[in-house]
């Protein structure tokens, strides 16, 4: 997973360092600890109590670190989502075997989801209400072992602008 870790960190000071050569300035990128974080403690935010619209829920410990900009320490944005982050970038493993790229398109309210075995449903089975969901299904199929590089590579391309040039041999 470190590894994982390590390239959106080349990511993150790509952007700091230049912003040009990304789809937007108003974006980011969260490692795989964010992810696991949620989804380890989403049952307590989807059960606490929302303010009169909705919102005000109560964000997983350590969350509010992300969503403010100030971590990673080294590569601090100190950019608000919703506010100056529209678009959010994250790598996410299951079980340690498999990983995925997720999208999130804040004012959208959509998430798009890149997995290179979208054969398997049963991943994607979970609420991600009141966002809408996507889940493309010409991505290019996997070989074992190759989901990582697979979810690091949709980031990069998808951050960048450059998705529609992804086809199998760019990846490989």
């Amino acid at each position: 997973m470190q590894h994982i870790d390590a390239w959106i960190n080349v990511l993150r000071k790509r952007y700091d360092a230049n912003p040009q050569h990304f789809r937007s300035e108003r974006m980011c990128f969260l490692d795989h600890l964010f992810a696991q974080q949620w989804r380890f403690n989403f049952k307590d935010f989807k059960d606490s109590e929302p303010d009169q619209n909705g919102l005000g829920r109560r964000l997983p410990g350590g969350a509010w670190n992300y969503y403010a900009g100030t971590i990673p320490s080294f590569c601090q944005s100190n950019k608000v989502w919703g506010t100056d982050i529209d678009d959010i970038y994250a790598p996410v493993n299951y079980s340690d075997t498999h990983w995925i790229a997720m999208w999130i398109s804040i004012p959208k309210r959509h998430i798009v989801v890149f997995d290179s075995i979208c054969s398997n449903e049963q991943r994607a089975q979970y609420s991600l209400e009141p966002f809408t969901y996507e889940r493309p299904t010409n991505i290019p199929a996997a070989r074992a072992g190759d989901c990582g590089v697979f979810t690091l590579k949709y980031i990069e391309f998808k951050s960048s602008g450059m998705l529609d040039d992804l086809t199998i041999s760019s990846l490989e």
